[in-house]
């Protein structure tokens, strides 16, 4: 791809200026606010819900999804200056804009009026309440239903499925993560269906901030969750079923590594040409001024073409560029009657990533490694996932496997299914489907992640679980690293002379292995552990026993050399007390839940260690620590008669500066408990804070 300055006349046509057929028919409906901020929708059509979910979003998230929007039309540069640049040819390059066009007019009548509507009330609100929107947001307005698609299309397929940093050179931040369970009837005391959301994703504000509502309207309604931007819940429970997703290992796009000759670029023995067009877009100056640019986008048999700063010609191929229903899809999903019709609806496969796990009243629990997943005549997934050579026809995909070819657990004598980002052959266990039984390009045979393994190991033990049962496992801090590790070590250590080993010693012996705010060891364990298991937690290198297949919720285990060991828990008691001031200093006095003027003692910690429960920490600042990532959304449902449903969104349901709902939750996860989640019109009213009628 090559970028040169310049006056070119051929700028992108009117793709924001597509009128949305007349102004969406939308009035009759309201927004009763809770006093978490939670926006219950109430409709006489679909339409009206995508209107009061569009006006909803702008008023608790506004600031961030006109961005976002903005950002989708490859138009960042124009709108914000030059440090967009990069992110705008991006978009361009690989035609996120008019695709989005495009997927726009493919979408029945019905579901672009849906889309029209939830855009109309985004501006709707921003015009009611112009004082409430950053003025650098606001240049992004009016948006447009076309604007909705492009969001929607750039976060599944270009930052999910091909991340620009993949392609173009930077480690793709790994902080896509999640825990799901489903528990059918017969592991249940109850009889009844229990359900677990709960993605772990960054809480800084961007494209993965999350958004609760609850939207109502003849023939359906749905409870849950999605990321901001997004017109349809992907979290969702009713009072008959529910569905959650996780993020996969399927890989949906590939890097073909060019071979350059003479112009062009090898392929099965002969020169090819390059094919070439040109986009232009803008730039605002410091001056206020805006300068066009052209690009000249390059493109091979596979896809555009990229030039990393490494040297390498680089061909990205995105699986699901002909398959605009992914949003479609997702509202489907939430309006099924049965399995059967969910079932139907997944096999559309129009969702192009993520794991679903789903359970219903009448008793069926499903686990699919969902994906549009390339078909390959060789090759594992770690060949696919690198740098594929571009130069023969032996590795250019045209196919995608169908449903039925997908990894997939329906309704286990094991009595459940779980995911915690690993691989699909431990969705139950024991086991019901091997890695050997699907080509291996579909996922790694392992290893497990400790968290995973923890996640299955809260799930498969003997006897029924409640749904008190069912809350406190999904809160469990117990920290399995602990269970596989201490033993070995406190018994090398026993002997060591120095006290401040022997310090160490009887403060570990003492642990519960719980990270909570009063635990006094944890922050000692975790700075050993960080020595022990080098990058981020998964070196395996020290372990006595690796994670093996035959053993996959036991595996890896036990110290490799001992002597060893001792050294690094020295080397960690002299770096706890130069960070924190103490070896036994409380994990909550310094892993902190704060946001704004809420500051609050932290729990739960590192997913690798095996923690559940789920907060990656950044790093040390003013004597206190507060989370990068982890626990967001979170909701557990029980299928009874009314459902029992309780949950929490984290770090609050709103963002916009100077909202009340900012942090009024983090009080919640600092003690470990969680609001009953008001799904009846008669709850919403007892819990009233505001009501906006449309």
């Amino acid at each position: 791809m090559k970028f040169g300055a310049g006056l070119a006349a051929a700028a992108m046509v009117g793709l924001w200026a597509l009128p949305s057929a007349a102004a969406p028919q939308t009035k009759g409906g309201e927004i009763l606010w809770d006093s978490y901020g939670v926006p219950h929708v109430y409709a006489k059509d679909e339409a009206g819900a995508f209107y009061g979910f569009g006006y909803a979003q702008a008023q608790n998230h506004g600031n961030i999804v006109i961005r976002l929007y903005g950002e989708a039309r490859g138009r960042a540069a124009e709108y914000w200056g030059e440090k967009e640049v990069e992110a705008d040819k991006w978009m361009l390059a690989n035609d996120v804009p008019e695709r989005a066009a495009q997927w726009y007019r493919q979408q029945t009548p019905q579901f672009r009026k849906n889309l029209d509507a939830f855009a109309q009330g985004i501006n709707d609100y921003a015009k009611a309440h112009p004082e409430k929107i950053d003025p650098k947001m606001a240049v992004v307005l009016p948006v447009s239903g076309v604007d909705v698609m492009a969001h929607a299309h750039r976060l599944m397929n270009f930052i999910y499925i091909a991340p620009q940093a993949a392609t173009m050179g930077a480690d793709p931040a790994n902080n896509n993560g999640s825990n799901a369970w489903a528990v059918a009837p017969s592991k249940s005391a109850s009889g009844n269906t229990l359900l677990l959301a709960n993605p772990h994703l960054p809480w800084p504000t961007s494209y993965f901030t999350y958004f609760e509502a609850d939207l109502n309207g003849p023939g359906f309604k749905m409870y849950g969750a999605t990321q901001v931007g997004l017109p349809v819940l992907r979290f969702a429970f009713n009072d008959r079923m529910g569905f959650t997703n996780t993020v996969n290992t399927l890989v949906g796009s590939t890097n073909y590594e060019l071979t350059l000759k003479d112009g062009g670029y090898v392929f099965d023995g002969k020169v090819v040409p390059f094919k070439t067009k040109e986009k232009t877009f803008k730039v605002k100056q410091a001056d206020g001024t805006l300068r066009t640019e052209t690009l000249t986008i390059r493109s091979s048999v596979h896809g555009p073409v990229f030039e990393r700063k490494d040297g390498k010609t680089v061909a990205l191929r995105v699986a699901g560029l002909d398959r605009p229903g992914g949003l479609a899809q997702y509202w489907d999903m939430g309006k099924s009657k049965n399995f059967a019709e969910f079932e139907t609806i997944l096999k559309r496969l129009q969702v192009p990533k993520f794991n679903i796990v789903y359970g219903d009243k009448e008793g069926h629990i499903q686990f699919l490694d969902n994906g549009i997943l390339p078909k390959h005549d060789k090759g594992d997934l770690k060949f696919w996932s690198g740098f594929v050579p571009g130069d023969t026809s032996a590795t250019l995909w045209n196919e995608v496997h169908s449903y039925d070819d997908l990894p997939k657990v329906n309704d286990p004598a094991t009595g459940f299914v779980q995911n915690a980002n690993d691989p699909p052959w431990v969705a139950t266990y024991p086991q019901t489907i091997k890695h050997a039984d699907f080509p291996p390009y579909v996922a790694p045979n392992g290893p497990m992640s400790l968290r995973a393994q923890w996640s299955v190991k809260l799930l498969e033990q003997p006897g029924k679980l409640t749904f008190d049962d069912f809350v406190s496992r999904k809160l469990s801090t117990h920290t399995l690293m602990a269970d596989r590790t201490l033993p070995d070590l406190l018994a090398a250590a026993a002997s060591d002379p120095d006290p401040e080993v022997q310090a160490a010693v009887a403060l570990l012996k003492a642990w519960d292995r719980k990270t909570d705010a009063d635990s006094r060891a944890a922050l000692l364990f975790e700075t050993w552990a960080a020595k022990f298991a080098p990058n981020n937690f998964t070196s395996q290198a020290n372990y006595k026993v690796k994670w093996s297949p035959d053993a996959p919720i036991d595996t890896p285990n036990g110290i490799a050399d001992p002597a060893a060991a001792v050294g690094m828990l020295k080397a960690a008691i002299a770096e706890t007390k130069q960070k924190y001031g103490a070896i036994d200093r409380p994990f909550g006095e310094v892993s902190r839940f704060h946001i704004d003027d809420v500051n609050l003692p932290g729990n739960g910690g590192f997913g690798n260690t095996g923690l559940f429960h789920t907060i990656t920490w950044g790093p040390l600042k003013n004597g206190e620590r507060i989370p990068n990532h982890g626990e967001t959304w979170i909701s557990l449902v029980e299928f009874s008669s009314p459902i029992k449903a309780v949950g929490l969104m984290a770090y609050g349901n709103a963002s916009q500066p100077g909202s009340k709902h900012r942090a009024d939750q983090l009080k919640h996860l600092s003690d470990k408990t969680f609001r009953t989640l008001w799904t009846t019109r008669q709850e919403v009213e007892a819990n009233l804070e505001d009501r906006t009628a449309f």
